[in-house]
């Protein structure tokens, strides 16, 4: 009877010595080297942004191919309105199918910044940080380090989730005041993808992603004000201006901090349209925007959206492109 005691009380401690082997070298060892042998993965899950007081949820569709091919599917789960993401062997691009237009990026996407739905950049993040933490819940293990976005340096810290199965399950990005301002969650995770040729072509995807639901906006019903407009600084002119099919207002803000806000109609394009732009990719409110050098653009509701500076900062001009609610406000 005490023979068999004895055996158990060792049987314990050997699992419970074996479960806490499982350290920060293991783990990020065994999440490398998963990653870096998918020759191809799709993933899915769900992003939330947090910006001002709105809260904006996607549905997040990943596939991704070696050596460099991506296509990141972000469809708003309040409108269902679809972006997408893709880069290829000719370029970085963002479709907007809706439109029937696509905008050509001359930019180092995804590697410019940190990426809550891309695994090889989490573990970039995770490798490149000698400064970070590591920890150990019920669920797995935790990995805080440093956040990389470039337009926004209240980004600074970002939680990576990892599961027993040394799999990424979630991730959280906080602001100095450790508050979650995105959060991915990581729902379905395949590392044995496989894409046929065309899949990530900007033709295929185009097709593929067209909106049977588009429609035609050729008058601004509100014009949106942003509810944030740096200090002394202040509205000074508002201009509608008529288009062949469609309107334009103009917005100019004069003060310390001048700016002008251009809010403009889209038409669906007829046939597939490719706009090259000068900028980096980044979400603006609730879409996928462009910025550049003293300005921002984004289209929201088939109305874009302009706002440009020779004073204020990208990320001044973030500041303001967030505030500016699609639902129209009062001055």
């Amino acid at each position: 009877m005490k023979k068999r005691i004895v055996i158990a009380v060792f049987a314990c401690i050997f699992l419970l010595t074996g479960c806490g082997k499982m350290g920060e070298n293991d783990v990020l060892k065994g999440l490398d080297n998963a990653v870096d042998k998918a020759k191809a993965y799709h993933l899915k899950g769900e992003l939330e942004i947090i910006s001002n007081e709105e809260k904006y949820i996607y549905d997040v569709d990943v596939s991704y191919e070696k050596q460099d091919k991506f296509r990141v599917s972000l469809k708003n789960q309040t409108n269902n309105h679809e972006q997408i993401i893709l880069k290829n062997d000719d370029g970085v691009y963002v479709l907007t199918p809706s439109l029937n237009k696509s905008f050509k990026f001359q930019s180092e996407w995804p590697y410019n910044n940190s990426q809550t739905y891309l695994l090889q950049n989490l573990v970039d993040d995770i490798k490149s940080d000698k400064e970070r933490t590591f920890a150990k819940d019920k669920d797995g293990f935790i990995f805080t380090v440093k956040a990389t976005y470039a337009n926004n340096k209240e980004l600074v810290k970002q939680k990576i989730y990892i599961d027993k199965n040394k799999k990424i399950t979630k991730v959280e990005v906080l602001n100095k005041e450790n508050q979650v301002k995105m959060k991915m969650q990581m729902k379905n995770v395949d590392l044995k993808s496989n894409y046929d040729k065309n899949y990530f072509t900007l033709k295929d995807n185009m097709e593929v992603s067209a909106n049977a639901n588009a429609k035609e906006v050729s008058k601004i019903e509100d014009i949106v004000y942003p509810m944030y407009v740096p200090v002394n600084t202040k509205l000074v002119s508002q201009n509608r201006i008529k288009k062949d099919n469609g309107e334009r207002v103009i917005l100019n803000f004069a003060g310390e901090s001048p700016f002008m806000l251009v809010e403009e109609t889209v038409s669906v394009e007829s046939s597939e349209s490719i706009i090259p732009v000068v900028g980096e990719i980044e979400m603006v409110g609730d879409v996928v925007g462009n910025v550049s050098d003293g300005s921002i653009s984004w289209i929201s509701n088939h109305v874009e959206y302009y706002i440009t500076s020779d004073k204020l900062s990208s990320k001044e001009l973030l500041n303001i492109a967030n505030s500016i609610s699609v639902l129209p406000v009062s001055k």
